[in-house]
């Protein structure tokens, strides 16, 4: 076991199986030293445990709890084509969109779920820069969706 995957387990949690694509795109792509993931959502055994816009059916705190979810699944994207999480040298970007309510501002809050997993799994090697975006809807209507990009170690 991986000393990331060690520390996953500290946490009480697991890598789940790579979110299969639904639709013409893989799940993550390496090229040189960095992964890209698709956007990933906060599939749990296949399904999406909620859907619905945040500030609306969903709440801000389930939403974050869920970007912690697709962070998760972001990085069982990685070790899908890194084969091992502590190639992981850094984490340089996390991208997080949010199918929110008309009037709902809080997409930070909500995307700080994807970010504090990552900080509390890698450390400072979690450390990234980061988007935040509200939308007006997300495939299968899912709350929340986040993508990666990480630097690998040679």
């Amino acid at each position: 076991m991986s000393a990331v995957e060690a520390r996953l387990a500290e946490l009480g949690l697991s890598l789940p199986e790579v979110a299969a694509p639904l639709a013409s795109y893989q799940p993550a792509v390496r090229t040189g030293a960095y992964v890209y993931t698709s956007g990933q959502l906060p599939m749990v055994d296949g399904k999406l445990p909620v859907t619905g816009k945040v500030g609306g059916e969903v709440t801000a705190d389930e939403a974050k709890d869920l970007a912690r979810t697709c962070a998760l699944n972001a990085l069982a994207a990685v070790k899908s084509v890194a084969g091992d999480l502590d190639r992981i040298a850094r984490v340089v970007k996390v991208v997080g969109f949010v199918a929110s309510a008309p009037d709902f501002t809080g997409q930070p809050g909500v995307v700080n779920g994807a970010s504090e997993l990552l900080g509390e799994v890698l450390g400072d090697k979690g450390v990234h820069a980061r988007s935040a975006v509200g939308v007006a809807v997300l495939p299968l209507d899912a709350p929340v969706e986040v993508e990666i990009q990480v630097e690998l170690v040679p």
